[in-house]
């Protein structure tokens, strides 16, 4: 069996001295794994890394063996991402993400272009901290674990939105909280209304929220956390003091 495709490189690990397996999430096959031959060597390392865009070849005698891959290069990560060690950590952070919460070798069209579109905002987007939560969020919807923010799940009011329940993921209106606010997730205005400002503490926010419900809806089943490269994630961001006005500024 053979086929050809477009991809993004999520991981690599060695196999032996020379031999890399490659997890790729490919448009039209999902999260796909494939052994690259030579992949150690200098010039095939610099493509495999977490991030890069490739062409792939996935060959294989029967479509359940792991398969080999050949690569080519579509976009290499630009140093506008590689020089920056907040944009980086949220692609490492990303793909980390989608290898360990997408499943293996089924459809995966939109988090393929949600991905692209991510890759992109974090390149270009001084407002990328939001835009990487907002994918976040996404993915969980994705996955069939969508949050429903547009109107408060007591009064079905849509403005004042500051909470979200960890029980049902619905947001809750800030005068609907009552005694219960303690014990509900901070929603950040930027989730609900794109134009809203942003601070790093509402990035920060956005991420404890999006991660409360990836533990229990996506990584608590197989009995995983939230993988290290997203938990740095939040660790540089804090340190960083990022935000969706500042991104572009704070290197």
């Amino acid at each position: 069996m053979e086929w050809n495709d477009d991809a993004v490189v999520l991981s690599a690990r060695s196999l032996g001295e020379t031999s890399l397996v490659v997890s790729a999430l490919t448009c039209a096959h999902g999260r796909h794994n494939g052994l690259v031959r030579g992949g150690t060597g200098r010039r095939a390392h610099g493509v495999l890394q977490p991030g890069n865009r490739i062409a792939c070849r996935w060959r294989g005698r029967t479509a359940e063996q792991l398969g080999s891959y050949s690569c080519e290069p579509i976009a290499i990560l630009p140093p506008a991402i590689l020089d920056d060690a907040a944009r980086l950590a949220a692609v490492v952070a990303a793909c980390a993400i989608l290898d360990t919460a997408l499943p293996e070798r089924e459809p995966a069209v939109v988090p393929f272009a949600e991905m692209l579109a991510l890759l992109q905002a974090i390149e270009e987007d001084p407002a990328w901290p939001c835009a990487y939560v907002r994918w976040e969020v996404a993915l969980l919807a994705d996955l069939g674990f969508g949050l429903d923010l547009a109107a408060c799940a007591l009064t079905g009011a849509r403005e004042d939105l500051a909470y979200v329940s960890p029980r049902t993921g619905r947001a809750v209106a800030a005068a609907a909280a009552g005694p219960w606010q303690q014990r509900l997730l901070a929603l950040p205005a930027f989730l609900c209304d794109a134009a809203a400002p942003a601070t790093s503490d509402d990035v920060l926010a956005g991420l404890a929220l999006a991660g409360y419900f990836l533990r229990r809806c996506v990584y608590a089943e197989h009995d995983r956390d939230l993988p290290s490269a997203r938990q740095r994630l939040s660790a540089v961001i804090g340190r960083s003091r990022l935000s969706c006005g500042d991104a572009a500024g704070a290197r």
